[in-house]
């Protein structure tokens, strides 16, 4: 595992309500001297993410319905298609918690399958669960439904609800997802120490703010 080459693992975040173009130039900098797989940005920034990562290998992961995941279905899908119209890559969107924590796993599943279908075939779908909410047995109907529509991703959290991402939750979803389902820790994985420790229980991508020092072995900051 120490061989591993972490910055292909890494959407590298920056999701501040307070993010300036400064900063997100300093990420799109970072992402692409090190190597990142993407950077996760709010879909404001796509057009400036495209200009500065222009001939780069570093894709652009945006979030959709983020934080709450209250938003209405329609709501998540144009975002999402507007994005990727814009120049987006990837999908990180937030499924409706309080219809999971109610068991309507019809609309759940059918909120998801909106957002797929509103970029299919021009962009991956990732879903994030807010694990600090669920019980294993919502965290595993989650897997299932978000695999049943289309997604290609499962993720644990939003780096803005209760806790993060933990080895017990990727190990959980990596069992609870078919192999071609790709499963995302965010949310506290600061160092190399626990982005290891992610990829080994299963995970095949890493959101975080700290992708610098997780790649040079330096302290980590907050973790998304």
């Amino acid at each position: 595992m120490e061989s591993v080459n972490l910055a292909g693992y890494i959407d590298h975040t920056l999701l501040k309500a307070d993010a300036t173009a400064p900063g997100i130039e300093k990420l799109c900098r970072e992402a692409v001297e090190h190597g990142f797989y993407s950077v996760c940005v709010n879909g404001v920034w796509v057009p400036y993410c495209k200009e500065l990562l222009k001939g780069s290998q570093v894709k652009i992961s945006v979030v959709c319905g983020f934080p709450l995941g209250a938003n209405t279905s329609r709501a998540k899908a144009a975002e999402a298609a507007d994005a990727v119209e814009q120049g987006a890559n990837e999908i990180d969107m937030v499924l409706q918690i309080g219809q999971l924590l109610e068991g309507r796993l019809d609309l759940v599943e059918d909120d998801i399958r909106q957002v797929v279908k509103a970029v299919e075939g021009s962009a991956i779908v990732k879903v994030i669960f807010e694990t600090g909410f669920l019980n294993d047995k919502q965290k595993e109907a989650a897997c299932r439904i978000s695999e049943q529509a289309g997604a290609h991703y499962v993720k644990t959290s939003t780096g803005f609800g209760p806790g993060g991402a933990t080895v017990e939750d990727i190990r959980l979803m990596r069992a609870s997802v078919s192999p071609h389902i790709g499963v995302k820790a965010s949310g506290g994985v600061r160092d190399r120490a626990a982005a290891l420790l992610m990829i080994e229980a299963g995970a095949t991508r890493l959101g975080t703010s700290s992708g610098v020092a997780i790649v040079s072995g330096t302290a980590g900051g907050s973790g998304y």
